[in-house]
């Protein structure tokens, strides 16, 4: 039998041929206001070039959301929720034992959507066969929303436990539950509300034979929960059914990945489990938003990043290093581009099938710093035009000067924006926001970058969720000058040597 898993979700500092174009922003406005060419031009473009040679941290003005290192630090130290939906008796019980079987090297805990049914009254009770409880309102929903929040803060919390044959809470017993590194949210409710939905980071529908969850429900409600056949069967047909095809297979559209026939796919949850192993072994972040990537660290890259980090380094080794770095992130950010599959004829007359690169591709770097970045990519990219963008710190009031020259027909292609410091985000919103009211959709742009703060990973996600972030490590915090801690210093000008001028 074939396997079985369906995943969704889841392109010269000046010009003196073509028209510059100067924008002046406001804090509170991203209205640009466009200036002419003249023959004054030139004089202003290279005054702000030379204004924006000083220290470049990546973004200098911040934004009133901005939120603290040690609030960052809070928020993003959360477990791996995963939520898993199906109709009734579909196999998702034996789905979660065998992803909690397979995790055993982590702490992993199961929430049942069924602890939270709303216990029913002595007259409900009489007419329990009357009672739906396959619809939304027959759970708490609230109450596992806060029950689920209080375990991503990293608290333990008490369940209710539900006793099947009353109908009702147990009033004297709750089931403790830990904090843990994954937690595994089980129902076949439990995409129905979005609030629920948005705290998962993977989405599991398991998807079997309606026959075949039938012959389970009848056996586990007659042994398990001591019901007769007639009752459950009457049950199925004027609850059970008309649910599933009004509130639980509408969900399927929210799962990230969709498992056919239940447990028995073996091949499906091991790709499940390993896809879980590599999101813990991310940084917290990586977790926290699925547009960040590091590249994959070894000796090698941590012994490039001590020396480049070392002040004592003399500039030419801190150059000879930091290309290299730079080079592997370019390759790193190259491989999420789109691709063509491709069959080529080898010298030894044999077919070769692979894929074409993709054609529409442009780089666009945030001067100055990011023009260190530009080498690398033209190694990678063999003709690729590359961009600019300017941004530059007018006085106190929050106003920025941005300089653009970018290609003509940027909207077409994919953008690798360069800069090698993410700090506070907001020179790389600046960029970004400028490319996408060039029509470039956000989807098109990966952010290229040496090391990120995990302030500047926030404001960029937080604002622009599909720009993919590829940086090599991600640093401690920011300092009170908004400088990223451990760094690694002005990089444009331990680059460029400018740092003595």
């Amino acid at each position: 039998m074939p396997c079985l898993i369906y995943c969704r979700n889841k392109t010269e500092h000046k010009s003196n041929s073509l028209t510059h174009s100067l924008y002046t922003r406001s804090h509170n406005s991203t209205a640009p206001i466009s200036v002419s060419s003249s023959s004054t031009m030139p004089e202003a473009i290279d005054h702000a070039m030379e204004a924006a040679s000083g220290p470049h941290f990546s973004g200098l003005h911040l934004d009133t959301g901005f939120i603290h290192s040690s609030t960052l630090t809070d928020a993003i130290k959360q477990p791996f929720v995963i939520g898993v939906s199906g109709g009734t008796a579909s196999g998702k019980t034996t789905v979660c034992d065998m992803i909690i079987q397979q995790l055993h090297d982590h702490r992993v805990v199961l929430v049942n959507q069924d602890s939270f049914y709303r216990g029913l009254t002595a007259e409900e009770s009489e007419r329990a066969h009357e009672y739906n409880f396959d619809h939304p309102d027959a759970f708490d929903t609230e109450q596992m929303l806060e029950c689920i929040e209080t375990l991503i803060q990293g608290k333990s919390v008490q369940l209710p436990i539900y006793d099947f044959k009353k109908h009702r809470r147990c009033s004297d017993s709750f089931r403790q539950v830990n904090a843990s590194d994954v937690i595994i949210l089980e129902g076949i409710l439990v995409f129905h509300d979005q609030r629920v939905r948005d705290l998962m980071n993977m989405k599991i529908f398991v998807d079997s034979d309606a026959d075949v969850r039938l012959g389970r429900r009848l056996r586990r409600d007659t042994v398990e929960r001591g019901r007769d056949v007639n009752s459950v069967l009457e049950q199925y047909a004027k609850f059970v059914k008309p649910a599933f095809e009004d509130f639980v297979l509408p969900s399927k559209k929210y799962a990230d990945v969709i498992i056919p026939r239940g447990g028995d796919n073996h091949v499906a949850i091991d790709l499940i489990v390993q896809h879980i192993r590599t999101k813990l072994g991310q940084h917290d972040l990586c977790k926290l938003y699925p547009n960040v990537y590091v590249i994959q660290s070894t000796f090698q890259i941590r012994g490039m990043h001590t020396l480049i980090r070392d002040k004592e380094i003399s500039k030419h080794d801190f150059v000879f290093y930091s290309d290299r770095l730079i080079r592997l992130v370019v390759e790193d950010g190259l491989g999420h581009l789109p691709f063509t599959e491709m069959q080529v004829v080898t010298p030894t007359g044999s077919a070769y099938s692979g894929v074409d690169f993709c054609k529409k591709l442009c780089g666009v770097s945030i001067v100055r710093s990011g023009e260190s970045m530009e080498n690398a990519l033209r190694a990678c990219c063999k003709g690729i035009k590359i961009g600019k963008i300017l941004i530059h710190r007018d006085g106190d009031n929050g106003k920025q000067l941005i300089y653009e020259k970018l290609p003509q027909d940027i909207s077409e292609r994919h953008v690798l924006l360069l800069d090698p410091v993410l700090a506070t985000g907001n020179s790389a919103n600046q960029a970004i926001e400028l490319l996408i009211q060039k029509g470039v959709p956000e989807s098109y742009i990966i952010f290229l970058n040496l090391i990120s703060a995990p302030e500047g990973i926030h404001c960029v996600s937080k604002r622009f969720p599909s720009v993919k972030i590829v940086t090599s490590e991600i640093d401690v915090s920011l300092n009170d000058e908004y400088r990223v801690i451990p760094g690694l210093g002005e990089f444009g000008d331990r680059y460029f040597g400018t740092d003595d001028e």
